[in-house]
């Protein structure tokens, strides 16, 4: 089986996010098939994290997606210069938008 489509994978993080409580959107609509999911999660502090896709080669050939943490726990304006930055070169980037007080969103991250 090959990699779930993007628009799918994002609904079911959303409502998932949702159904826990959780206040998450979708921020920037991207491809519906093939677009990578950046991950800004809000910590309801004043910080910030950003999770991003996982380099290609670690990827399993499976429906999950891996992420890394690109940034933890800082200014809300670097993560939006960062997707600002990204999206530049790669308009059909989606943009969930997380707020969790937490660290842990709930994804598979590479180590």
């Amino acid at each position: 089986m090959g990699p779930l489509r993007s628009d799918l994978w994002c609904a079911a993080f959303v409502r998932r996010h949702n159904d826990l409580g959780n206040f998450c959107v979708v921020s920037r609509r991207g491809d519906a098939v093939a677009g990578q999911v950046f991950i800004e999660v809000d910590h309801l502090d004043g910080t910030a994290s950003l999770f991003t896709p996982a380099p290609m080669a670690s990827r399993r050939d499976d429906a999950s997606l891996e992420f890394q943490r690109r940034f933890s726990r800082v200014d809300p304006i670097r993560i939006r210069e960062r997707i600002a930055q990204e999206s530049r070169f790669d308009p059909d980037l989606w943009v969930l938008s997380l707020d969790l007080r937490g660290d842990d969103p709930g994804i598979e991250l590479v180590p």
